[in-house]
């Protein structure tokens, strides 16, 4: 009975990984690149990243909009990630020289026509910010505190404009964000002249520059550059057809005290971090009080009912035996769609896989936000390599289950949730494209990934696949009868439905705070680095999901009702049901999105998340409740 030994003992394991990552749940992390240094008057060079907004969800292309470009427009080295992300990073005409302030300088001019100005308006309708990134830091815009504390707080990027009506009058115009200061912060190092980038912020204002008549494009000469008007400009910058915006920006650098190390800190401190500790402490109380029940449940129960069976010697008595050892002849009989469950085991068994391993990798600090995409590129390789297991625990129940076709088994193993996940995310991917949004992956990103897909993870199904079927298949601790039994009437609350509705709402509980929390880093465009945080709750997340499990099989069996199969993969899996409840009401609560096609996206993303929670939480009921079974049969002496 190792479940019951193990539950005290897994959960003082947890609190003691709890003590050790205290310190380290936000601090640990490497910087991702290398550090660079560099000299009063060398070169920096600002580049820009996606126009991104929380209202659409839908990222576009920085020269989108008409700003100022330069020459020739380079694109940045993306990875995978990146590109899936809709990052798209490139040059631009913002330059600067290191520690040599520049003020009010000129980056172009340019007149609006009625295409540009529609786009700048519609932008800043929809809260677009601007990201831009130098030395990989991205640009952050200090804003007040709400609690009105004195560390500052930022915000990612910036806002392209803003609306506002002049004094005295009722219509609402459109003002555009045309003068950048920017403001570099450097850590710099006594012994030598040289410094490392710590910082980069901006702010922003719209000033309707005057020029000295004619326009010089070499030596502009500009009328509104004054230190007051800048800070005091009342005359705004407007948005119009046929308006002259001149684009300006300042720099100014500061010393900090900041090591390079830690650069990152102002962007992953979110203000939340007590939150974080209750919904842990929260979790943990709920499992340490589940597994205590558990352990009870099972120890009472099933030490008294084994010692109890294996008493049972006279013949009267044993004719009378009730409860789960009745069912002793029909408990391993294969289920019905045995093949399909097949699949949905290999594929979860995958999913762990690539979870586990990615978690392991972030713990490690390798996937640091400040390694753009990293997340996902790990996460999609990971998929496609993790293959193996998945043909192998897929070829393996298949066999144990008297199948005998493993190649068809093996097909629907590699293709089947792969397929469903491709056609959602096509479909997705169609109607951000009839958007012209960047965040669309181009043709030859998604051919790379069916390149993965066919090339890579289907071959490795097959070799798993062979690899399991090559074993000896798993022996049945008890004979099956060759005449399944008649199932007795079940009460109401054990019916299937019912129990299985039941089992998906503690796994929930136990998560459903840090899905608050990674639902807003993925909708409301922040940082998640909390990956101490996820382990400790994914580890809950196991526990709880086999723990309920086991319970529920167990008064299953106790009943009389021997379909455990399907039953045990269902209980741990409809907490994905919960979870997608969960994401309809976050989208009306929290998000802002007004756009038919941004929801559409949110919904279809979530529905891919919720499906692989699905997979992901029934694998781990499932084994829990085979091996239990597996467990409490062979403990029976079966004349």
């Amino acid at each position: 009975m190792g479940s019951a030994a193990a539950s005290p003992i897994a959960s003082l394991f947890i609190f003691s990984a709890l003590l050790l990552l205290i310190p380290s749940a936000h601090s640990f992390y490497l910087p991702g690149v290398a550090p660079q240094d560099f000299q009063k008057g060398d070169p920096l060079q600002v580049k820009v990243n996606k126009l991104s907004s929380t209202k659409t969800q839908l990222p576009y292309h920085y020269y989108f909009l008409n700003y100022c470009k330069p020459k020739k427009i380079l694109n940045s080295a993306e990875n995978l990630g990146e590109v899936l992300r809709g990052d798209r990073i490139e040059n631009s005409v913002y330059t600067f020289e290191m520690r040599k302030e520049q003020f009010c300088k000129v980056a172009c001019k340019k007149k609006l026509d009625p295409e540009s100005a529609k786009n700048f308006k519609e932008k800043i309708d929809d809260e677009y910010r601007v990201n831009m990134i130098l030395d990989n830091l991205p640009v952050a815009v200090p804003r007040q505190r709400r609690d009105g504390g004195q560390s500052p707080s930022y915000e990612h990027g910036f806002r392209v404009g803003f609306k506002g009506s002049y004094t005295g009058s009722k219509d609402e115009k459109y003002f555009i964000n045309n003068h950048l200061s920017f403001r570099v912060m450097y850590h710099k190092d006594p012994e030598t002249d040289s410094a490392r980038i710590v910082g980069f912020e901006v702010t922003t204002s719209s000033i309707n520059h005057e020029y000295k008549q004619p326009w010089d494009e070499k030596n502009p000469q500009l009328v509104t550059c004054s230190k007051n008007i800048i800070q005091g400009s009342n005359v705004r910058q407007e948005v119009d057809t046929d308006k002259e915006v001149i684009f300006t920006y300042d720099v100014s650098f500061k010393a900090s005290e900041i090591k390079w190390a830690s650069r990152w800190d102002t962007y992953l401190l979110m203000n939340d971090d007590q939150i974080h500790w209750f919904s842990i402490i929260n979790s943990l109380m709920i499992v340490l009080f589940l597994s205590g029940m558990v352990a009870m449940i099972m120890m009472r129960t099933l030490y008294k009912d084994i010692a109890n069976y294996n008493q049972l010697e006279t013949q009267d008595e044993a004719q009378e035996e009730t409860g789960w050892k009745l069912v002793h002849g029909d408990v391993f009989r294969p289920p019905i769609n045995s093949s399909l469950l097949c699949v949905y085991v290999g594929t979860g068994v995958q999913f762990f896989g690539m979870t586990l391993v990615t978690m392991i990798f972030a713990l490690l600090g390798f996937l640091s936000p400040s390694n753009r995409g990293g997340l996902m590129t790990a996460m999609v390789l990971l998929w496609v390599f993790m293959g193996l297991f998945a043909g192998y625990s897929s070829a393996r129940l298949y066999k144990m289950f008297k199948g005998t076709e493993w190649k068809k088994n093996t097909l629907k193993t590699a293709f089947m949730f792969p397929a469903i996940l491709f056609s959602i995310f096509f479909v997705l991917n169609a109607l951000i494209w009839g958007e012209k949004s960047s965040g669309a992956v181009p043709f030859g990103t998604m051919f790379a990934l069916v390149f993965l897909w066919f090339g890579i993870s289907v071959p490795l199904v097959f070799v798993g696949s062979y690899l399991g079927f090559k074993k000896p298949p798993i022996e049945d601790p008890v004979k099956t009868n060759k005449i399944p039994r008649q199932i007795p009437e079940q009460a109401w609350y054990m019916q299937p439905v019912f129990s299985i509705l039941i089992g998906g709402i503690l796994p929930f509980g136990a998560v459903f705070i840090e899905l608050f929390f990674i639902l807003t880093s993925i909708w409301l465009n922040q940082f998640y680095y909390i990956f101490g945080f996820l382990f400790i709750v994914f580890v809950i997340l196991l526990i709880t999901c086999a723990e309920i499990t086991i319970v529920l099989c167990y008064f299953q069996l106790c009943s009389e009702d021997y379909h455990w199969w399907w039953r045990a993969y269902l209980t741990a899996g409809s907490s994905a049901l919960y979870l997608f409840l969960y994401s309809i009401f976050y989208f009306f609560t929290k998000l802002e999105i007004t756009k038919v096609v941004s929801g559409i996206l949110y919904f279809g993303y979530m529905l891919i998340v919720s499906y692989a929670f699905f997979v992901l939480t029934g694998t781990i009921g499932f084994y829990a409740c085979f091996w239990f079974v597996r467990k409490i049969y062979s403990s029976v002496k079966i004349d």
